[in-house]
Protein backbone atom coordinates (compact mmCIF):
# COMPACT_ATOMS: atom_id res chain seq x y z
CA UNK A 1 0.00 0.00 0.00
CA UNK A 2 1.03 3.59 -0.35
CA UNK A 3 2.83 5.24 2.51
CA UNK A 4 -0.03 7.73 2.86
CA UNK A 5 -3.67 6.76 2.88
CA UNK A 6 -6.48 9.29 2.85
CA UNK A 7 -8.54 9.06 6.03
CA UNK A 8 -11.04 11.39 7.70
CA UNK A 9 -9.24 14.08 9.71
CA UNK A 10 -11.88 14.18 12.43
CA UNK A 11 -12.20 11.44 15.01
CA UNK A 12 -14.99 9.07 14.07
CA UNK A 13 -17.57 7.93 16.56
CA UNK A 14 -20.91 6.22 16.53
CA UNK A 15 -22.22 4.79 13.25
CA UNK A 16 -20.41 5.74 10.08
CA UNK A 17 -22.71 6.45 7.17
CA UNK A 18 -21.29 5.96 3.69
CA UNK A 19 -17.80 4.98 2.56
CA UNK A 20 -14.86 5.04 4.93
CA UNK A 21 -11.29 3.80 4.83
CA UNK A 22 -10.38 1.45 7.64
CA UNK A 23 -6.70 1.44 8.59
CA UNK A 24 -5.73 -0.81 11.45
CA UNK A 25 -3.07 -2.97 13.05
CA UNK A 26 -4.14 -6.39 14.25
CA UNK A 27 -2.15 -8.34 16.85
CA UNK A 28 -2.96 -11.46 18.84
CA UNK A 29 -2.17 -12.54 22.40
CA UNK A 30 -2.76 -15.43 24.76
CA UNK A 31 -5.84 -15.02 26.98
CA UNK A 32 -3.69 -15.17 30.12
CA UNK A 33 -2.06 -11.88 29.11
CA UNK A 34 -5.21 -9.78 28.67
CA UNK A 35 -4.81 -8.24 32.12
CA UNK A 36 -1.49 -6.79 31.00
CA UNK A 37 -3.26 -4.86 28.27
CA UNK A 38 -5.71 -3.35 30.75
CA UNK A 39 -2.88 -2.34 33.13
CA UNK A 40 -0.63 -0.91 30.42
CA UNK A 41 0.44 2.73 31.06
CA UNK A 42 -0.81 3.70 27.61
CA UNK A 43 -4.36 2.66 28.60
CA UNK A 44 -4.77 2.38 32.37
CA UNK A 45 -5.63 6.05 32.88
CA UNK A 46 -8.25 6.04 30.14
CA UNK A 47 -11.82 5.00 30.94
CA UNK A 48 -12.56 1.96 28.76
CA UNK A 49 -15.89 1.10 27.17
CA UNK A 50 -17.15 -2.45 27.05
CA UNK A 51 -19.85 -4.00 24.92
CA UNK A 52 -20.77 -7.47 23.69
CA UNK A 53 -20.78 -7.83 19.91
CA UNK A 54 -22.58 -10.48 17.89
CA UNK A 55 -21.80 -10.51 14.17
CA UNK A 56 -23.36 -12.66 11.46
CA UNK A 57 -21.39 -13.03 8.22
CA UNK A 58 -23.20 -13.68 4.96
CA UNK A 59 -22.32 -15.15 1.59
CA UNK A 60 -23.71 -17.29 -1.23
CA UNK A 61 -23.45 -21.10 -1.17
CA UNK A 62 -20.50 -20.79 -3.56
CA UNK A 63 -18.89 -18.03 -1.48
CA UNK A 64 -19.04 -15.47 -4.29
CA UNK A 65 -18.48 -12.55 -1.91
CA UNK A 66 -15.37 -14.08 -0.44
CA UNK A 67 -13.97 -14.79 -3.91
CA UNK A 68 -14.30 -11.10 -4.70
CA UNK A 69 -12.59 -10.09 -1.47
CA UNK A 70 -15.84 -8.80 0.05
CA UNK A 71 -16.99 -9.28 3.64
CA UNK A 72 -20.65 -8.69 4.47
CA UNK A 73 -21.82 -8.79 8.05
CA UNK A 74 -24.70 -7.69 10.24
CA UNK A 75 -23.65 -6.81 13.80
CA UNK A 76 -25.78 -6.25 16.87
CA UNK A 77 -24.58 -3.21 18.79
CA UNK A 78 -26.67 -2.67 21.93
CA UNK A 79 -30.25 -2.74 20.61
CA UNK A 80 -29.40 -1.85 17.03
CA UNK A 81 -28.27 -3.86 13.98
CA UNK A 82 -25.43 -2.42 11.91
CA UNK A 83 -24.68 -3.64 8.39
CA UNK A 84 -21.07 -3.48 7.18
CA UNK A 85 -19.70 -4.19 3.72
CA UNK A 86 -15.91 -4.31 3.41
CA UNK A 87 -14.02 -4.52 0.13
CA UNK A 88 -10.75 -6.32 -0.46
CA UNK A 89 -7.97 -5.30 1.89
CA UNK A 90 -4.42 -4.25 1.09
CA UNK A 91 -1.84 -4.84 3.75
CA UNK A 92 1.75 -4.22 4.74
CA UNK A 93 3.07 -6.19 7.73
CA UNK A 94 0.22 -6.20 10.27
CA UNK A 95 -1.23 -2.97 8.85
CA UNK A 96 -4.27 -3.25 6.60
CA UNK A 97 -6.45 -0.76 4.77
CA UNK A 98 -9.80 -1.42 3.11
CA UNK A 99 -12.86 0.59 2.07
CA UNK A 100 -16.00 -0.12 4.07
CA UNK A 101 -19.63 0.96 4.23
CA UNK A 102 -21.30 0.84 7.66
CA UNK A 103 -25.01 1.64 7.92
CA UNK A 104 -27.75 1.11 10.51
CA UNK A 105 -30.58 -1.14 9.31
CA UNK A 106 -34.09 -1.70 10.61
CA UNK A 107 -34.99 -5.13 9.22
CA UNK A 108 -33.31 -7.15 11.96
CA UNK A 109 -30.39 -9.51 11.46
CA UNK A 110 -30.65 -9.75 7.67
CA UNK A 111 -28.77 -7.63 5.11
CA UNK A 112 -30.59 -4.68 3.55
CA UNK A 113 -29.05 -4.00 0.15
CA UNK A 114 -31.37 -1.09 -0.54
CA UNK A 115 -29.38 1.15 1.82
CA UNK A 116 -26.05 0.61 0.06
CA UNK A 117 -24.71 3.38 -2.21
CA UNK A 118 -24.03 2.65 -5.88
CA UNK A 119 -20.27 2.31 -5.40
CA UNK A 120 -20.89 -0.51 -2.93
CA UNK A 121 -23.61 -2.15 -5.03
CA UNK A 122 -21.30 -2.17 -8.03
CA UNK A 123 -19.07 -4.59 -6.13
CA UNK A 124 -22.01 -7.03 -6.01
CA UNK A 125 -22.82 -6.92 -9.74
CA UNK A 126 -23.66 -10.39 -11.05
CA UNK A 127 -24.23 -11.91 -7.61
CA UNK A 128 -27.71 -13.24 -6.88
CA UNK A 129 -28.53 -11.34 -3.72
CA UNK A 130 -31.42 -13.68 -2.83
CA UNK A 131 -28.93 -16.53 -2.41
CA UNK A 132 -26.93 -14.70 0.25
CA UNK A 133 -27.33 -16.42 3.64
CA UNK A 134 -25.51 -16.74 7.00
CA UNK A 135 -22.17 -18.61 6.89
CA UNK A 136 -20.60 -18.09 10.31
CA UNK A 137 -20.86 -15.86 13.37
CA UNK A 138 -18.52 -14.14 15.79
CA UNK A 139 -19.42 -13.45 19.39
CA UNK A 140 -17.03 -11.53 21.59
CA UNK A 141 -16.68 -8.81 24.17
CA UNK A 142 -14.95 -5.67 22.98
CA UNK A 143 -13.14 -3.30 25.33
CA UNK A 144 -12.05 -0.02 23.73
CA UNK A 145 -9.78 2.87 24.67
CA UNK A 146 -9.41 6.15 22.77
CA UNK A 147 -5.78 7.23 22.57
CA UNK A 148 -3.98 10.02 20.76
CA UNK A 149 -2.21 13.35 20.73
CA UNK A 150 -2.47 16.58 18.80
CA UNK A 151 -1.33 14.88 15.58
CA UNK A 152 -3.22 11.56 15.58
CA UNK A 153 -6.07 9.67 17.20
CA UNK A 154 -6.73 5.94 17.37
CA UNK A 155 -8.92 3.37 19.05
CA UNK A 156 -7.43 0.36 20.81
CA UNK A 157 -9.83 -2.58 20.97
CA UNK A 158 -9.37 -5.79 22.97
CA UNK A 159 -11.62 -8.54 21.57
CA UNK A 160 -12.19 -11.78 23.51
CA UNK A 161 -14.64 -14.40 22.32
CA UNK A 162 -15.22 -17.05 19.65
CA UNK A 163 -15.92 -17.67 15.96
CA UNK A 164 -18.66 -20.24 15.22
CA UNK A 165 -19.19 -22.12 11.96
CA UNK A 166 -21.66 -24.98 12.29
CA UNK A 167 -20.34 -27.22 15.05
CA UNK A 168 -16.83 -25.78 14.78
CA UNK A 169 -15.48 -22.90 16.85
CA UNK A 170 -12.25 -20.97 17.27
CA UNK A 171 -11.10 -18.59 19.99
CA UNK A 172 -10.69 -14.86 19.47
CA UNK A 173 -8.15 -13.01 21.59
CA UNK A 174 -6.66 -10.04 19.81
CA UNK A 175 -5.91 -6.35 19.87
CA UNK A 176 -6.90 -4.03 17.04
CA UNK A 177 -5.54 -0.50 16.81
CA UNK A 178 -7.63 1.50 14.33
CA UNK A 179 -6.59 4.89 13.04
CA UNK A 180 -9.17 7.64 13.47
CA UNK A 181 -7.07 10.56 12.25
CA UNK A 182 -3.46 11.33 11.45
CA UNK A 183 -0.67 9.28 9.91
CA UNK A 184 -0.57 5.43 10.01
CA UNK A 185 2.83 5.56 11.72
CA UNK A 186 0.94 6.41 14.90
CA UNK A 187 -0.47 2.87 14.92
CA UNK A 188 3.02 1.38 14.85
CA UNK A 189 4.14 3.67 17.66
CA UNK A 190 1.17 2.63 19.81
CA UNK A 191 1.69 -1.07 19.07
CA UNK A 192 5.37 -0.81 19.96
CA UNK A 193 4.50 0.74 23.31
CA UNK A 194 2.01 -2.04 24.08
CA UNK A 195 4.61 -4.63 23.08
CA UNK A 196 6.98 -3.44 25.79
CA UNK A 197 4.78 -5.09 28.44
CA UNK A 198 2.49 -7.45 26.52
CA UNK A 199 3.71 -10.45 24.44
CA UNK A 200 1.70 -9.69 21.32
CA UNK A 201 2.24 -11.59 18.09
CA UNK A 202 1.32 -11.01 14.47
CA UNK A 203 -2.16 -12.07 13.29
CA UNK A 204 -2.76 -10.74 9.76
CA UNK A 205 -6.09 -12.50 9.23
CA UNK A 206 -9.37 -10.75 9.86
CA UNK A 207 -12.13 -12.47 11.79
CA UNK A 208 -13.90 -12.95 8.47
CA UNK A 209 -10.88 -14.73 6.97
CA UNK A 210 -10.68 -17.07 9.95
CA UNK A 211 -14.42 -17.64 9.81
CA UNK A 212 -14.22 -18.68 6.18
CA UNK A 213 -11.39 -21.08 6.99
CA UNK A 214 -13.43 -22.55 9.83
CA UNK A 215 -16.48 -22.97 7.58
CA UNK A 216 -14.42 -24.86 5.00
CA UNK A 217 -14.70 -22.22 2.30
CA UNK A 218 -10.94 -21.69 2.29
CA UNK A 219 -8.16 -24.24 2.51
CA UNK A 220 -5.07 -22.38 3.75
CA UNK A 221 -1.94 -22.76 1.64
CA UNK A 222 1.60 -21.39 1.77
CA UNK A 223 2.06 -18.06 -0.02
CA UNK A 224 4.87 -17.96 -2.54
CA UNK A 225 6.89 -14.92 -3.56
CA UNK A 226 5.36 -12.57 -6.11
CA UNK A 227 6.89 -9.78 -8.17
CA UNK A 228 6.41 -6.28 -6.90
CA UNK A 229 4.12 -4.00 -8.89
CA UNK A 230 6.60 -1.61 -10.45
CA UNK A 231 5.59 1.19 -12.80
CA UNK A 232 7.65 2.99 -15.40
CA UNK A 233 9.56 6.10 -14.37
CA UNK A 234 9.59 5.18 -10.68
CA UNK A 235 12.63 6.19 -8.67
CA UNK A 236 15.07 3.65 -7.32
CA UNK A 237 13.75 4.32 -3.83
CA UNK A 238 10.18 3.59 -4.90
CA UNK A 239 11.24 0.33 -6.58
CA UNK A 240 13.15 -0.69 -3.45
CA UNK A 241 10.14 0.12 -1.29
CA UNK A 242 7.79 -1.91 -3.50
CA UNK A 243 10.02 -4.99 -3.46
CA UNK A 244 10.39 -4.80 0.32
CA UNK A 245 6.65 -4.51 0.78
CA UNK A 246 5.96 -7.64 -1.28
CA UNK A 247 8.53 -9.55 0.77
CA UNK A 248 6.98 -8.36 4.02
CA UNK A 249 3.49 -9.30 2.86
CA UNK A 250 4.78 -12.80 2.01
CA UNK A 251 6.40 -13.11 5.43
CA UNK A 252 3.29 -12.09 7.37
CA UNK A 253 0.94 -14.17 5.21
CA UNK A 254 2.84 -17.39 6.03
CA UNK A 255 3.08 -16.86 9.79
CA UNK A 256 -0.32 -18.32 10.79
CA UNK A 257 0.18 -21.36 8.57
CA UNK A 258 3.50 -22.28 10.14
CA UNK A 259 2.21 -21.72 13.67
CA UNK A 260 -0.91 -23.82 13.09
CA UNK A 261 0.29 -26.38 10.50
CA UNK A 262 4.01 -26.76 11.05
CA UNK A 263 3.90 -30.25 9.54
CA UNK A 264 3.48 -28.56 6.14
CA UNK A 265 7.14 -27.73 5.60
CA UNK A 266 6.38 -25.31 2.76
CA UNK A 267 5.22 -22.64 5.21
CA UNK A 268 8.64 -22.48 6.84
CA UNK A 269 10.30 -22.55 3.44
CA UNK A 270 8.29 -19.53 2.27
CA UNK A 271 8.92 -17.72 5.56
CA UNK A 272 12.64 -18.04 5.05
CA UNK A 273 12.41 -16.94 1.43
CA UNK A 274 10.56 -13.81 2.57
CA UNK A 275 13.18 -13.10 5.24
CA UNK A 276 15.98 -13.57 2.72
CA UNK A 277 14.26 -11.22 0.27
CA UNK A 278 14.11 -8.63 3.04
CA UNK A 279 17.77 -9.25 3.84
CA UNK A 280 18.65 -8.75 0.18
CA UNK A 281 16.81 -5.43 0.30
CA UNK A 282 18.84 -4.38 3.35
CA UNK A 283 22.05 -5.07 1.42
CA UNK A 284 20.84 -2.68 -1.29
CA UNK A 285 20.17 0.28 1.01
CA UNK A 286 23.66 1.72 0.66
CA UNK A 287 23.32 1.80 -3.12
CA UNK A 288 20.34 4.15 -2.86
CA UNK A 289 21.90 6.42 -0.28
CA UNK A 290 20.15 4.97 2.79
CA UNK A 291 21.64 3.85 6.06
CA UNK A 292 21.26 0.23 7.02
CA UNK A 293 18.04 -0.04 9.07
CA UNK A 294 18.19 -0.66 12.82
CA UNK A 295 16.20 -3.87 12.34
CA UNK A 296 18.90 -5.55 10.25
CA UNK A 297 20.43 -7.35 13.23
CA UNK A 298 17.14 -8.89 14.52
CA UNK A 299 16.35 -9.84 10.92
CA UNK A 300 19.59 -11.81 10.67
CA UNK A 301 19.06 -13.36 14.10
CA UNK A 302 15.58 -14.51 13.10
CA UNK A 303 16.96 -16.19 9.99
CA UNK A 304 19.62 -17.89 12.09
CA UNK A 305 16.98 -19.24 14.49
CA UNK A 306 14.79 -20.61 11.69
CA UNK A 307 17.63 -22.26 9.77
CA UNK A 308 17.92 -25.49 11.82
CA UNK A 309 14.22 -26.29 11.42
CA UNK A 310 14.45 -25.87 7.65
CA UNK A 311 17.70 -27.90 7.53
CA UNK A 312 15.97 -30.81 9.26
CA UNK A 313 12.92 -30.52 6.98
CA UNK A 314 15.08 -30.76 3.88
CA UNK A 315 17.13 -33.59 5.34
CA UNK A 316 14.17 -35.74 6.35
CA UNK A 317 12.09 -35.05 3.24
CA UNK A 318 14.78 -35.15 0.57
CA UNK A 319 18.39 -35.94 1.50
CA UNK A 320 17.58 -38.90 3.77
CA UNK A 321 15.52 -40.76 1.17
CA UNK A 322 18.34 -40.41 -1.38
CA UNK A 323 20.86 -41.61 1.15
CA UNK A 324 18.82 -44.64 2.14
CA UNK A 325 18.32 -45.50 -1.50
CA UNK A 326 22.10 -45.49 -1.91
CA UNK A 327 22.31 -47.84 1.09
CA UNK A 328 19.63 -50.09 -0.36
CA UNK A 329 16.79 -49.23 2.00
CA UNK A 330 13.98 -46.81 2.82
CA UNK A 331 12.65 -45.20 6.00
CA UNK A 332 10.22 -48.08 6.43
CA UNK A 333 12.58 -50.85 5.41
CA UNK A 334 16.21 -49.97 5.98
CA UNK A 335 19.26 -51.28 7.79
CA UNK A 336 18.79 -48.48 10.31
CA UNK A 337 17.02 -48.94 13.62
CA UNK A 338 13.71 -47.23 14.40
CA UNK A 339 15.34 -45.63 17.42
CA UNK A 340 17.77 -43.85 15.11
CA UNK A 341 14.93 -42.45 13.02
CA UNK A 342 13.18 -41.42 16.23
CA UNK A 343 16.32 -39.59 17.29
CA UNK A 344 16.32 -37.61 14.05
CA UNK A 345 12.59 -36.86 14.21
CA UNK A 346 12.93 -35.63 17.80
CA UNK A 347 15.74 -33.28 16.80
CA UNK A 348 13.63 -31.97 13.91
CA UNK A 349 10.61 -31.45 16.17
CA UNK A 350 12.75 -29.54 18.68
CA UNK A 351 14.10 -27.26 15.94
CA UNK A 352 10.58 -26.65 14.63
CA UNK A 353 9.30 -25.84 18.11
CA UNK A 354 12.16 -23.40 18.63
CA UNK A 355 11.25 -21.69 15.35
CA UNK A 356 7.59 -21.42 16.35
CA UNK A 357 8.56 -20.01 19.74
CA UNK A 358 10.57 -17.28 18.06
CA UNK A 359 7.64 -16.19 15.88
CA UNK A 360 5.47 -15.73 18.98
CA UNK A 361 8.06 -13.68 20.85
CA UNK A 362 7.82 -9.87 21.18
CA UNK A 363 11.23 -9.51 19.55
CA UNK A 364 9.90 -10.95 16.29
CA UNK A 365 6.70 -8.92 16.51
CA UNK A 366 8.83 -5.83 17.02
CA UNK A 367 10.86 -6.77 13.94
CA UNK A 368 7.76 -6.94 11.75
CA UNK A 369 6.40 -3.69 13.17
CA UNK A 370 9.73 -1.91 12.69
CA UNK A 371 9.99 -3.04 9.07
CA UNK A 372 6.40 -2.03 8.37
CA UNK A 373 6.85 1.38 9.94
CA UNK A 374 10.09 2.08 8.09
CA UNK A 375 8.47 1.28 4.75
CA UNK A 376 5.89 3.99 5.44
CA UNK A 377 8.41 6.73 6.11
CA UNK A 378 11.58 5.95 4.12
CA UNK A 379 12.93 5.26 0.65
CA UNK A 380 10.07 6.50 -1.54
CA UNK A 381 11.50 9.99 -1.21
CA UNK A 382 15.02 8.90 -2.10
CA UNK A 383 15.93 10.38 -5.46
CA UNK A 384 18.95 8.87 -7.20
CA UNK A 385 17.71 8.87 -10.78
CA UNK A 386 16.35 6.17 -13.03
CA UNK A 387 15.58 2.85 -11.35
CA UNK A 388 16.84 0.87 -14.33
CA UNK A 389 20.25 2.52 -14.17
CA UNK A 390 20.40 1.62 -10.48
CA UNK A 391 19.35 -1.96 -11.26
CA UNK A 392 22.07 -2.29 -13.90
CA UNK A 393 24.77 -1.21 -11.45
CA UNK A 394 23.56 -3.60 -8.75
CA UNK A 395 23.12 -6.55 -11.12
CA UNK A 396 26.55 -6.05 -12.67
CA UNK A 397 28.16 -5.98 -9.22
CA UNK A 398 26.36 -9.20 -8.23
CA UNK A 399 27.37 -10.88 -11.48
CA UNK A 400 31.03 -9.95 -11.07
CA UNK A 401 31.03 -11.37 -7.55
CA UNK A 402 29.34 -14.59 -8.67
CA UNK A 403 31.76 -14.96 -11.59
CA UNK A 404 34.69 -14.50 -9.24
CA UNK A 405 33.34 -17.13 -6.85
CA UNK A 406 32.79 -19.57 -9.72
CA UNK A 407 36.16 -19.05 -11.45
CA UNK A 408 37.77 -22.43 -12.04
CA UNK A 409 34.50 -24.02 -10.97
CA UNK A 410 35.55 -27.65 -11.52
CA UNK A 411 38.48 -27.22 -9.09
CA UNK A 412 36.56 -25.55 -6.26
CA UNK A 413 36.62 -27.31 -2.91
CA UNK A 414 33.59 -27.68 -0.64
CA UNK A 415 34.07 -24.37 1.20
CA UNK A 416 34.57 -22.47 -2.09
CA UNK A 417 31.46 -24.06 -3.58
CA UNK A 418 29.55 -22.99 -0.49
CA UNK A 419 30.59 -19.38 -1.11
CA UNK A 420 29.58 -19.77 -4.76
CA UNK A 421 26.16 -21.01 -3.66
CA UNK A 422 25.66 -18.00 -1.41
CA UNK A 423 26.65 -15.64 -4.25
CA UNK A 424 24.23 -17.41 -6.61
CA UNK A 425 21.44 -17.19 -4.06
CA UNK A 426 21.99 -13.47 -3.48
CA UNK A 427 22.08 -12.83 -7.19
CA UNK A 428 18.84 -14.74 -7.73
CA UNK A 429 16.98 -12.73 -5.11
CA UNK A 430 18.37 -9.52 -6.63
CA UNK A 431 17.49 -10.55 -10.19
CA UNK A 432 13.97 -11.51 -9.20
CA UNK A 433 13.51 -8.19 -7.42
CA UNK A 434 14.44 -6.28 -10.59
CA UNK A 435 12.79 -8.67 -13.07
CA UNK A 436 9.62 -6.53 -13.47
CA UNK A 437 11.82 -3.78 -14.94
CA UNK A 438 12.97 -6.09 -17.76
CA UNK A 439 9.98 -8.34 -18.41
CA UNK A 440 10.56 -11.49 -20.47
CA UNK A 441 14.16 -10.50 -21.28
CA UNK A 442 15.19 -11.74 -17.83
CA UNK A 443 13.48 -15.14 -18.11
CA UNK A 444 16.27 -17.16 -19.71
CA UNK A 445 18.92 -15.88 -17.31
CA UNK A 446 16.71 -16.52 -14.27
CA UNK A 447 16.10 -20.09 -15.44
CA UNK A 448 19.83 -20.78 -15.82
CA UNK A 449 20.67 -19.07 -12.53
CA UNK A 450 17.97 -21.05 -10.70
CA UNK A 451 19.37 -24.29 -12.09
CA UNK A 452 22.83 -23.45 -10.72
CA UNK A 453 21.45 -22.47 -7.34
CA UNK A 454 19.39 -25.66 -7.14
CA UNK A 455 22.36 -27.89 -8.00
CA UNK A 456 24.62 -26.17 -5.49
CA UNK A 457 21.76 -26.26 -3.00
CA UNK A 458 21.35 -30.02 -3.29
CA UNK A 459 25.06 -30.50 -2.68
CA UNK A 460 24.88 -28.18 0.32
CA UNK A 461 21.85 -30.08 1.67
CA UNK A 462 23.95 -33.25 1.75
CA UNK A 463 26.79 -31.51 3.59
CA UNK A 464 24.39 -29.89 6.06
CA UNK A 465 22.88 -33.34 6.63
CA UNK A 466 26.29 -34.62 7.66
CA UNK A 467 26.56 -31.80 10.22
CA UNK A 468 23.10 -32.55 11.60
CA UNK A 469 23.91 -36.24 12.05
CA UNK A 470 27.24 -35.54 13.70
CA UNK A 471 25.55 -33.24 16.22
CA UNK A 472 23.10 -35.97 17.34
CA UNK A 473 23.86 -37.71 20.65
CA UNK A 474 25.47 -41.13 20.21
CA UNK A 475 23.43 -43.17 22.67
CA UNK A 476 24.98 -46.51 21.77
CA UNK A 477 27.59 -48.15 19.56
CA UNK A 478 24.81 -49.13 17.17
CA UNK A 479 23.65 -45.54 16.91
CA UNK A 480 27.18 -44.35 16.24
CA UNK A 481 27.65 -46.97 13.53
CA UNK A 482 24.34 -46.20 11.81
CA UNK A 483 24.85 -42.44 11.90
CA UNK A 484 28.37 -42.91 10.58
CA UNK A 485 27.12 -44.97 7.63
CA UNK A 486 24.49 -42.32 6.82
CA UNK A 487 27.09 -39.55 7.02
CA UNK A 488 29.43 -41.42 4.68
CA UNK A 489 26.66 -41.95 2.15
CA UNK A 490 25.74 -38.25 2.32
CA UNK A 491 29.33 -37.19 1.69
CA UNK A 492 29.49 -39.50 -1.33
CA UNK A 493 26.26 -38.04 -2.74
CA UNK A 494 27.62 -34.52 -2.21
CA UNK A 495 30.78 -35.27 -4.19
CA UNK A 496 28.71 -36.78 -7.02
CA UNK A 497 26.51 -33.68 -7.07
CA UNK A 498 29.58 -31.48 -7.58
CA UNK A 499 30.17 -32.91 -11.07
CA UNK A 500 26.61 -32.08 -12.14
CA UNK A 501 26.76 -28.43 -11.08
CA UNK A 502 29.90 -27.81 -13.15
CA UNK A 503 27.98 -28.15 -16.43
CA UNK A 504 25.15 -26.02 -15.04
CA UNK A 505 27.59 -23.20 -14.29
CA UNK A 506 28.98 -23.33 -17.83
CA UNK A 507 25.44 -22.95 -19.17
CA UNK A 508 24.83 -19.88 -16.99
CA UNK A 509 28.20 -18.35 -17.95
CA UNK A 510 27.15 -18.48 -21.63
CA UNK A 511 23.77 -16.82 -20.95
CA UNK A 512 22.97 -13.35 -22.23
CA UNK A 513 23.22 -10.76 -19.47
CA UNK A 514 19.82 -9.13 -19.91
CA UNK A 515 20.74 -5.88 -18.16
CA UNK A 516 23.53 -5.08 -20.69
Amino acid sequence: MNSKVSVPTAARSGIRQGIDMEIELKLALHPRHTARIRRHPLLNKIAPKQRPLLSIYFDTPKFDLMRRGIALRVRRVDDQWIQTLKAEAQSVSALSTRPEWEIAITNGNHPDFSVLPKTALDLLTGIKLKRIAPVFTTEFERTTWQIGNSAAQAEVALDIGKIYAGEMCRDICEVEIELKSGEPTFLFDAATQLLEQVPLHIEPRSKAERGYILSGAVIPAPIKATHAVIRKHQTAGEVWNATMQTALVQLVANLPGFLENAHDIEYLHQLRIALRRLRTGVLLTKSIGMESPNWDQPLRESLHTLNPARDWDVFLQEALSQTLAALGGSPGNAPVQDTTFALMRDAAAHARQRAQTLLLKPIFTRLVLDIGRSLLVTSSSVEIGDAKAWAERVLEKCWQKLSKRCHGFARLDASERHLARIAAKKMRYTVEAFAPLYGKHAHHFITALSALQNELGRENDMRVGVQLLRALPKKSVTHSFELGRLSGALELKASQQAHLSNSVWRRLARSKLFWH
